[in-house]
């Protein structure tokens, strides 16, 4: 049984814009957009970071020292992501401070 997502459902990011093909639905790690691929990778960093640090993390979140103590391993996640996706995108948005929020903080507006 094969289980079909209705395209209503799927975020417009990942439906296809290709003329003629109205509707299709694309792989989303697929799509170019630049915004797209920026917030992919910052949370896919900070993801790293929560999988490799998790008892790390939960003393930080439980004595408030999250910027401290993930400080080194926020620089380089930056650097890699300001490489990745270029400064001018980096600077132009708030991926990465999102993430680090939304994942790395549990959803806390720390950074």
């Amino acid at each position: 049984m094969t289980l079909v997502t209705p395209a209503a459902t799927i975020p417009t990011a990942t439906r296809s814009t290709v003329p003629g093909t109205p509707g299709r639905i694309v792989n989303p790690f697929l799509v170019q957009d630049p915004q797209v691929k920026a917030r992919r990778l910052a949370r896919a960093l900070i993801s790293d970071m929560v999988s490799y640090h998790p008892a790390k993390r939960a003393q930080g979140l439980k004595d408030g020292t999250l910027k401290d103590i993930f400080r080194e391993e926020i620089k380089k996640s930056y650097e890699e992501f300001v490489l990745q996706v270029g400064e001018d995108v980096a600077k132009s948005t708030n991926h990465f401070a999102d993430a680090l929020n939304e994942i790395l903080a549990g959803g806390q507006r720390i950074f």
